[in-house]
C-alpha cells in the first residue's frame, strides 16, 4: 500500500483506520481524481475512433476509395461497437469496471497501432484489413462509456452525477482539441500511417496506469470513510461491484423489462439522434471542410479545435446548470431535460452552414451546433439516474447500443447523400433533423425521469 501513503499524504488527511469518526472527518475528494482520470481516458478513446477522419483524404486518395467505400469504413467500428454493448454491459455487471475497462484500454490501443501498417498491403486488401481492424476496435471499445457510467454511479452522489457525466462525456470534444492540430501535422510532415502509431502507443501508455488509480469506493487508499458516506448518502452506489461481481447472468426478462419501459425508449431513441451529430464530427466533418471549403490538412488538424472547444465548454455547463437546478430544488426530470432541450435546439443551427460562404461563418455555425450539443449530452447522467442497480452495465449497454447504431447509419447515408449529390448540403440537413427528433422525444415520449425499479421473473 506504498501508493496509498503517498495519496494520504497528498490530501493530508488521517487514514481510514484512525479513531477519527466518520460523522466529524473531513471528507476526502478522490472522486475528483477518479473524474479526471476517466477523462483524460475517454479523450484518449475518441481520438482513437477519430484517427481515420483526420488522415481519411491522404489514406483515400493513397488507396483510391470512394466516398461510399470510406462511408462503410467508417461505419465499421459502429457495427461491431453496437453488437458488442450488451455483451460489454455484461461483462462489466459480471466483473467489474477496472478489470474490463483495462483490457478494453490495451486491446483498443493495439488494434489502434496495426492500423498503421495497412499502407504495406495492396490497395484491395489495405481496405479489407482496415476495415477488419476497425471492427476489432469497435468490439474492444464496447464497455468504455457504459463503465463511464457505472463508475459515475458508484463514485458520485445524484446531485453531482450530472457534472461529472458531462465532465467525461465532454471528453469526446477536448480529444479533438488536444490530439487533431497534433494527428493534423503528423499527417502532414510524415503521412498517415504515423498517426495510428503515435494514438497507439499513447492508449498504452493509459493503459499501464490504470490499475494504480482506479479503484472502488471502499476500496481506494485514499478515500477516507467521510467521502464514502457522503457517496452513499447522496445515492451513489458505493457497493455495486462489491455486490455484483460474479453474481449478474445474462437475464433476457431483465432486457424485456428494460425495452418495455416507455421513458428507457424514449431516451434510447433521443440518443441515437444525438449520436448522429457525434458521428458527423467523428467522421466527415474534417472530410468537409477538406471538400467542400477548400481548406488543407493542416488548416483542419487546427481550425477542428474551436467546434470542439466549444463542444466541451456546452459539456461543461449543461452538467452544471443540471446540477445546480437539482440542488435549488428543481425535480430531477426538469433538471435534466432542461438543458438537453435547449442544447439541441441550439444545434439545428448547423443547417445555417448551407446559406453561407466564408469559412469564417461555416466555423461559427458549427461551433454554435456543437455548443448546444455538448450542453444536451446529458444522455449518461440520466443512464445513471434511471438504471436499475442490478443492471447498470447492462443499462448502459442497451443506450449505447440504440446511441451508437448512429455509428453505422449516419457514416454510409453521408456517403450515399454526397454520392448522389455531389455536395454536404442534404448531410447537413440530415444531421440537424436529428437533433431536433431527439428535442420530439425528450419532450413527448420520455415523461417523468426516474429510476427503474425491476420485478423478479
Amino acid at each position: 500500500r506504498g501508493l496509498g501513503d503517498v495519496y494520504k499524504r497528498q490530501v493530508n488527511m488521517p487514514s481510514m483506520t484512525t479513531s477519527v469518526p466518520a460523522s466529524v472527518e473531513r471528507p476526502t475528494r478522490v472522486r475528483y481524481g477518479i473524474l479526471f482520470f476517466l477523462f483524460i481516458v475517454t479523450a484518449v478513446n475518441y481520438a482513437d475512433r477519430a484517427t481515420l477522419s483526420i488522415v481519411g483524404t491522404s489514406l483515400s486518395d493513397e488507396l483510391g476509395i470512394d466516398t461510399i467505400g470510406m462511408g462503410y469504413i467508417f461505419s465499421a467500428f459502429a457495427w461491431a461497437y453496437v453488437i458488442c454493448q450488451i455483451p460489454g454491459g455484461w461483462l462489466l455487471d459480471r466483473f467489474g469496471s477496472r478489470r474490463v475497462y483495462f483490457w478494453s484500454i490495451t486491446i483498443w490501443s493495439l488494434l489502434t497501432l496495426f492500423q498503421g501498417f495497412v499502407g504495406g498491403f495492396s490497395a484491395t486488401t489495405a481496405v479489407i484489413v482496415l476495415f477488419g481492424l476497425r471492427f476489432l476496435l469497435g468490439m474492444a471499445e464496447a464497455p468504455s462509456f457504459p463503465a463511464n457510467a457505472r463508475i459515475v454511479a458508484w463514485w458520485f452522489p445524484t446531485a453531482e452525477r450530472g457534472m461529472a457525466s458531462a465532465i467525461f462525456n465532454s471528453a469526446q470534444y477536448f480529444a479533438t482539441v488536444l490530439f487533431a492540430p497534433i494527428m493534423g501535422w503528423i499527417t502532414h510532415a510524415h503521412g498517415w500511417p504515423p498517426v495510428f502509431w503515435f494514438m497507439g502507443i499513447v492508449g498504452l501508455l493509459m493503459a499501464a496506469v490504470w490499475p494504480r488509480f482506479i479503484y472502488g469506493p471502499r476500496d481506494h487508499p485514499a478515500a477516507n470513510a467521510a467521502e464514502v458516506s457522503h457517496i452513499e448518502d447522496g445515492g451513489g452506489l458505493v457497493d455495486m461491484d462489491q455486490q455484483g461481481a460474479g453474481k449478474a447472468p445474462v437475464r433476457w426478462s431483465v432486457i424485456g423489462q428494460l425495452l418495455a419501459n416507455r421513458m428507457l425508449i424514449g431516451i434510447y431513441f433521443a440518443q441515437y439522434c444525438i449520436t448522429t451529430l457525434t458521428w458527423f464530427f467523428l467522421t466527415w466533418f474534417p472530410i468537409y471542410l477538406i471538400k467542400e471549403k477548400g481548406m488543407t490538412i493542416l488548416q483542419v488538424g487546427f481550425v477542428a479545435v474551436l467546434p470542439a472547444l466549444c463542444g466541451f465548454g456546452g459539456g461543461i455547463l449543461g452538467g452544471w446548470f443540471s446540477d445546480r437546478m437539482l440542488r435549488r430544488g428543481h425535480s430531477l426530470t426538469v433538471a435534466r431535460k432542461t438543458p438537453i432541450v435547449v442544447g439541441l435546439l441550439l444545434s439545428v443551427s448547423m443547417v445555417a452552414c448551407n446559406y453561407v460562404s466564408s469559412q469564417g461563418a461555416v466555423i461559427f455555425f458549427m461551433s454554435l451546433a456543437f455548443f448546444g450539443k455538448g450542453i444536451g449530452a446529458l444522455g449518461w447522467a440520466v443512464v445513471s439516474d434511471t438504471s436499475p442497480k442490478s443492471a447498470t452495465g447492462l443499462c448502459g449497454g442497451l443506450f449505447n447500443t440504440f446511441g451508437n447504431t448512429a455509428g453505422i447509419v449516419t457514416p454510409i447515408a453521408i456517403g450515399y447523400i454526397i454520392h448522389l449529390t455531389g455536395s454536404f448540403s442534404w448531410a447537413l440537413v440530415y444531421v440537424s433533423a436529428h437533433a431536433a427528433m431527439a428535442v420530439v422525444s425528450y419532450l413527448f415520449l420520455v415523461g417523468e425521469i426516474k429510476r427503474v425499479e425491476l420485478t423478479d421473473s
